[in-house]
């Protein structure tokens, strides 16, 4: 860890980068704590309280605690989020959009300008939908709003829309200009800041009697499996071997090269547990505004811990792993790209019949990789429900924690391979310097034969 610490110091680049991704953080982080106008905190707090199980608790956990404090990044980074996948989705559905999917970078451009628009719009309606809520928020005698109306309705969409516009930007600039994905590490970073709060819940229900020795020792024993199968999972990948075939550059015949295509086990990622967790918690939250007979019912059955909520929540996790991937990974695509370039799989036909194979394997691989999501969320909720776990040790926060945490680190990696191929190919003493200098030797072509 110290010598890794000293390369990525020793490497200006990098350096810079990871230095900018940590005050982005340091800004978000201080954003958290600015209170947007009109709320009563402390009847706000209380009544959050008893809303943990419902999408207010999964919500609060991705924003970092922003929305107990009422903060002016309370909507945090989720309206760029839905906006990006809806805009996926579009791409993918609609002719225009696919087309300007298809131009390259121009394209790919204007669509991130088509979602930024969206996720104005989703902050405008998200805002004024909590402001509303809100308005509706008593506990006991006490009025959440100090003073209800449309001048609190306006004041708090106004401002949590440039607090959402401005999460949004600080999560582009640590992609454009950090390391790792600024949207991701934002909501891991609220994650870790939550855990902290969960483990004082933990160790204050020891404090109760409420969980004993042996108790908390199968909770880290229990934690530490479910880290461990996620790191394992999140790396596994099925290589299929491709073989290239030969070249003729000039009076020289390349071989044919081996290569391979790597298809991850979970290629869906975390979407399809905060998509399910969303859905199911949705009869949890309307009913904490509604006092429906219907909503009441659905909010019972739905509970977390329940036979249905467990029975319902694997099988969204499962249609969702297998959507998203359909979105993200084109097999037809893959297969033309390959034939274009002379890569082909050993024992298969070029074009259709290696589309339908990768789409065989794919499927595959996506069914192992959702009963692992469905197994992963699952069982920490019956945690939740049985020994009244806090929520910050639960599957879904978990999984993202180490997923995010894995792809930065395999950046950070990568960055630093990159230097070392580099200080080879400038080593006059090493291969590639012997080469430029024979290179130099001969006039500046490009090759011996050249």
């Amino acid at each position: 860890m110290a010598n890794i610490i000293s390369d990525i110091w020793s490497m200006e680049d990098l350096r810079k980068r990871v230095l900018f991704t940590l005050g982005m953080l340091g800004v978000y982080r201080l954003g958290i704590f600015v209170p947007a106008p009109g709320i009563d905190r402390t009847a706000l707090a209380q009544w959050f309280n008893q809303q943990s199980n419902t999408l207010f608790g999964l919500y609060n956990m991705f924003s970092g605690g922003a929305l107990t404090q009422f903060s002016v990044f309370v909507l945090g980074i989720m309206p760029y989020i839905t906006a990006s996948i809806i805009m996926q989705l579009l791409a993918e559905m609609e002719p225009r959009l696919k087309r300007l999917k298809d131009e390259g970078q121009t394209g790919r451009n204007k669509i991130t300008q088509y979602t930024r628009y969206l996720t104005i719009v989703i902050a405008v309606v998200q805002s004024f939908f909590i402001a509303v809520g809100l308005e509706q928020m008593t506990v006991g005698a006490t009025s959440v709003v100090i003073e209800p109306g449309w001048g609190f309705r306006a004041m708090t969409a106004l401002t949590m829309t440039a607090g959402a516009c401005f999460v949004m930007w600080l999560g582009e600039q640590m992609t454009e200009r950090g390391i790792g994905n600024g949207a991701s590490i934002i909501i891991t970073a609220g994650i870790i800041a939550g855990m902290p709060a969960g483990a004082f819940q933990l160790f204050t229900l020891i404090q109760k009697g409420q969980l004993n020795l042996l108790q908390v020792t199968l909770l880290l024993v229990f934690m530490f499996v479910v880290i461990y199968g996620i790191v394992f999972v999140e790396r596994g990948q099925r290589r299929i071997p491709l073989r290239h075939a030969k070249r003729i550059m000039g009076r020289t015949v390349y071989e044919g090269e081996t290569t391979y295509l790597p298809l991850k086990v979970n290629t869906a990622g975390v979407i399809p547990p905060i998509f399910a967790s969303s859905l199911l918690m949705f009869p949890s939250t309307m009913a904490s505004f509604a006092d429906w007979a219907v909503l009441q019912w659905l909010s019972n059955a739905f509970y977390p811990g329940r036979w249905l909520y467990n029975a319902t929540y694997a099988v969204l996790i499962v249609f969702f792993a297998f959507f998203y991937t359909a979105i993200q990974f084109n097999p037809e695509d893959v297969a033309d790209n390959l034939k274009k370039q002379g890569g082909f799989i050993p024992r298969v036909r070029p074009g259709r019949e290696t589309a339908a194979y990768i789409d065989w394997l794919l499927t595959r691989l996506t069914a192992g990789g959702a009963v692992y999501l469905a197994a992963i969320c699952i069982l920490p909720t019956i945690l939740v429900s049985d020994f009244n776990v806090p929520f910050y040790f639960g599957g879904t926060g978990l999984l993202i924690l180490v997923g995010v945490s894995l792809d930065t680190v395999g950046q950070v990696q990568a960055k630093l391979a990159t230097k070392h191929y580099s200080s080879l190919g400038t080593s006059t003493q090493g291969p590639g310097g012997r080469v430029r200098n024979r290179r130099r030797r001969l006039g500046g072509q490009g090759d011996f034969f050249g």
